[in-house]
């Protein structure tokens, strides 16, 4: 699969849990424009889900430094795509242990953004179990 069509899969997959691109960072682009290094496909997503954010920062507005959850989007070599998902109670959980609202929080990003995996990894989308997009998708790690 093309990596602007895997992009493309990943945001979809995101969407499908309530989550929006609020970032998108082409660390290819940055790597030739400030280095002149030639560099493979590589995006890093900022994801959110409006719902939690809020919650998050109506409960504690210093967690906006750990948001909106990160997603990486990597070629590595010809139609194999690395997708990495942030994990939002590493993120979030620095003080959950003491926070339940905070970890309850946490989990319930953690829960959605697992499912994204879990699409990913099943090569099946919500709406259409069958879209072929999805089928070659499927390398994902935590």
């Amino acid at each position: 699969m093309p990596f602007k069509q895997a992009l493309e899969v990943v945001e979809a997959a995101l969407n499908a849990e309530g989550f929006g691109v609020v970032t998108r960072i082409d660390v290819q682009k940055t790597m030739r424009q400030k280095l002149n290094i030639d560099f493979r496909p590589y995006v890093i997503l900022g994801a959110c889900n409006p719902p939690i954010a809020h919650r998050v920062l109506e409960h504690d507005p210093r967690m906006g430094l750990m948001l909106p959850c990160n997603v990486s989007v990597e070629a590595m070599g010809e139609d194999h795509i690395l997708v990495r998902i942030a994990d939002p109670d590493q993120m979030l959980g620095c003080g959950s242990s003491e926070d339940p609202v905070l970890g309850e929080l946490a989990s319930e990003a953690r829960n959605r953004l697992t499912r994204v995996a879990d699409r990913l990894r099943r090569g099946a989308s919500q709406n259409d179990p069958e879209a072929k997009p999805w089928q070659r998708l499927n390398h994902l790690t935590d």
